[in-house]
């Protein structure tokens, strides 16, 4: 099994402590976002967790649970997002400068393959335009380039829920445009840069689909291989594997005016304030109504295993 934590919220960031204690407990519980009274109880023993896969923008708060996490024999890595963005857009986040910190001390801590660089979403409007993300791609490459292989971009997705004139739709030519020019100051470092969920046009610039729950990587990271498929669960065009995410919508303080998994600052206070750091769900707690049910999970290791040197 891999487990995601998490595409909904910022688990590493706000919630370490509560998920270092599901894993001494050895289960979580889940509750299914379109049936709430269904929750999925998750077992996390490392003989059935493959790898974690962390998903943050700040994991400064999961550094000093790398040890608990190297000693109970969890393998993992991050999908570290670093933008540009003031807190006009990203209005929960420490200074930047302080996070690039964190990114180089993680980086030089579990290796520079564990750590995937996000670069996204991408935001055109008039202020952020191409010139001024390539300046600033520029920018946090030149400080970033000797502690990642990878750069993950993205380009901002509009949903009906984000009212602010902040985001506009990007055309595909803007999108070109841009990613040659990412594209190649990405690879004068020996950087990879792949995007998430875009068109192909992409892929004749030395541009492929990105699998941010990377079957390659983690057979490399457990050192054998997995029997385990594309998620059917996400989008068409998503390049990731299977997983099992332990977040919740709407408990992400980041505050990113862009975020798809909180649907109203409103929402997010009165979850984080339900949270409980010893509880079994990340926020709130079992009703009487609620139908609990064990998840099936298993390791995806390969009946044929083949160790890597």
């Amino acid at each position: 099994m891999i487990l995601s934590a998490s595409r909904r919220t910022d688990i590493p960031a706000y919630y370490s402590e509560w998920f270092i204690r599901r894993l001494n407990a050895g289960f979580v519980l889940t509750r299914n976002p379109m049936n709430h009274a269904r929750i999925s109880k998750v077992l996390l023993t490392p003989d059935i967790v493959d790898c974690i896969v962390f998903w943050t923008k700040d994991p400064l708060n999961m550094m000093n649970k790398l040890d608990i996490l190297d000693n109970m024999g969890y393998k993992y890595y991050f999908q570290f997002t670093v933008t540009p963005y003031d807190s006009s857009i990203e209005k929960g986040l420490r200074d930047k400068e302080e996070i690039i910190k964190t990114f180089l001390n993680l980086s030089d801590r579990i290796g520079k393959d564990k750590v995937v660089w996000r670069y996204d979403p991408i935001i055109l409007n008039n202020e952020l335009d191409i010139s001024y993300h390539e300046k600033q791609f520029t920018r946090l490459l030149s400080k970033l380039h000797k502690h990642t292989e990878q750069c993950i971009i993205s380009f901002v997705d509009i949903y009906s829920k984000l009212k602010t004139n902040i985001l506009r739709k990007i055309s595909e030519d803007e999108m070109i445009e841009l990613s040659k020019i990412i594209s190649s100051l990405a690879g004068k470092y020996g950087i990879s840069v792949n995007a998430c969920c875009e068109s192909s046009l992409l892929s004749g610039l030395g541009i492929e689909q990105a699998s941010c729950i990377d079957k390659t990587l983690i057979e490399k990271i457990c050192g054998y291989k997995l029997d385990i498929r594309k998620d059917k669960n996400q989008r068409r065009s998503c390049g990731c594997y299977e997983s099992i995410d332990i977040g919740a919508y709407n408990t992400c303080k980041n505050g990113c005016v862009y975020c798809y998994a909180n649907y109203s600052q409103i929402s997010v206070n009165n979850n984080c304030k339900r949270q409980n750091p010893n509880g079994e769900l990340l926020v709130g707690e079992i009703n009487d109504y609620d139908i609990i049910k064990v998840r099936n999970a298993a390791s995806n290791k390969s009946m044929q295993i083949e160790l890597f040197d």
